[in-house]
């Protein structure tokens, strides 16, 4: 049974569960698929976020300004809402120059909104008045709305640029901004007696202790939630992994047995011998069958005919071993033994033979011809565990699943539906779970050569 595990390549080793290399990274077409839904889905959120955003802004400006020249501040909302719908349309999972360059132009039209003053303003007051809005926070909305799409590594990025946007618009203030001299003497006249209120009012003042205090919590939420963010990439792609691998162990085992190895894949990894039934089924005659049908009605048929078998196996407990063309294999008591595995082989037997008849006589009420089906039982010791370099198998081997490879074959000469080694039947009536009921219709047929066995085995049929 394959259980490598898979990634997509955007993120790093760092980024990924302990148990994932960067070979795994590079397979998983199913994370990559999860990727890039997830990616798509989050910048389409955040897309809307930032419209539904900018129009309660837009709205509120005229509110907070009722003045003209407020629409020079619309206009400017208008760029930021195109610029988010440029980065709809280039947005993609991996890195992408253009899509960088149009959040840093995001950052840059923000600071600009923010730092310089409107050109349409008449205003008397100094051009450092402008911080004292505390416009700073609409820079958050920009970093909530980037966690919803971006990577971890990006929305570290967008803190970083803002913290130096922000602080070159502050130097730029220092080095050019207006200034009223008068205003600050008026101050110092007024609280003179305080220096700490001449320094808080002053009118000129750029309070580069605020300034420095707001990139420093800036940045300090954006580390934060893009170590969030980080942890969560994190998550997808394990949480991809483990349900890749439920996946492929429910093709294998029966429900419950998938939950406990979700929990526990030791037994998978431990090679041992153990106790096992071994159940062969083939269909009787199906390359002639084949052979005069269109391919897909011989699949349709197949298809049909395995789940079937493996809804019998699942439901008692059984493992689907592999498919094998018309046939397939099953064992009872992997990866774990349990108290009657004998007895549910023979049940499942017995429950396939029913679906086969069900089935049966649904084909012929439909005009189409039955499928018969043999069944082959032996248990006895196996070797259980993984096989290969790569790409692993969890795999079932030894003398035991020859011979009952060989019971299948030889229910043909013998003019039964299901064969059984003596060795079989006796686990049964040992594990005394209706002994009588599971072999009833059994009918011992003395012993018979077995290909690759020294002595003769007493086989058990039913017809």
């Amino acid at each position: 049974m394959a259980r490598t595990m898979q990634s997509f390549p955007v993120f790093s080793v760092s980024d990924l569960p302990d148990q994932m290399t960067e070979a795994d990274v590079q397979a998983n077409r199913f994370t990559e698929s999860a990727l890039e839904r997830h990616k798509r889905e989050g910048l389409e959120l955040a897309i809307r976020a930032r419209w539904i955003s900018l129009a309660v802004i837009g709205v509120m400006l005229p509110f907070l300004n009722p003045n003209i020249e407020v629409l020079y501040y619309e206009v400017l909302l208008v760029l930021v809402a195109l610029n988010g719908w440029a980065l709809r349309k280039v947005g993609r999972v991996g890195r992408s120059g253009v899509e960088l360059f149009l959040i840093f132009v995001d950052l840059a039209l923000m600071t600009f909104i923010l730092v310089f003053p409107n050109p349409f303003s008449v205003t008397e007051w100094p051009d450092a008045m402008i911080y004292r809005f505390g416009n700073f926070i609409y820079f958050f909305v920009i970093l909530a709305s980037g966690t919803l799409a971006y990577s971890w590594r990006t929305i570290m990025a967008l803190g970083n640029w803002t913290a130096a946007l922000w602080a070159i618009g502050v130097a730029l203030m220092w080095w050019y901004g207006s200034v009223d001299p008068a205003l600050t003497d008026a101050t110092q006249t007024a609280f003179g007696f305080v220096p700490q209120m001449v320094t808080l009012l002053d009118p000129n003042s750029l309070s580069f202790d605020i300034r420095t205090q707001e990139i420093v919590v800036f940045v300090i939420c954006a580390y934060t939630l893009a170590l969030t963010v980080r942890r969560f990439n994190r998550l997808l792609l394990g949480n991809a992994a483990l349900e890749r691998e439920r996946a492929n162990l429910s093709r294998y085992f029966s429900p419950n047995v998938v939950a406990e190895l979700s929990q526990n894949d030791e037994p998978l990894k431990q090679i041992r011998s153990q106790g096992v039934a071994v159940m062969f089924v083939d269909i009787v005659g199906f390359t002639e069958y084949a052979s005069e049908r269109p391919p897909q009605t011989v699949i349709a048929t197949l298809r049909d005919f395995h789940a079937l078998m493996e809804t019998a196996i699942f439901d008692n407990h059984g493992t689907l071993d592999k498919f094998l063309g018309d046939g397939l294999m099953a064992t009872f008591g992997t990866p774990v033994a349990g108290e009657q595995d004998a007895t549910n082989a023979v049940l499942c037997a017995r429950a396939m033979i029913r679906a086969l008849d069900q089935w049966n006589d649904q084909r012929c009420a439909a005009g189409e011809t039955p499928i018969e089906a043999r069944f082959g039982l032996h248990y006895g010791p196996v070797v259980l565990g993984d096989i290969g370099v790569n790409r692993l198998e969890f795999a079932v081997i030894g003398n035991t699943v020859n011979v009952a490879s060989r019971l299948e074959a030889l229910t043909r000469p013998l003019g039964a539906r299901l064969a059984a080694s003596h060795a079989f039947v006796q686990q049964v009536q040992d594990e005394a779970v209706s002994p009588e009921t599971c072999l009833s219709g059994l009918t011992e047929r003395g012993a018979h050569p077995i290909r690759g066995v020294a002595q003769e085995i007493p086989v058990w049929t039913l017809n």
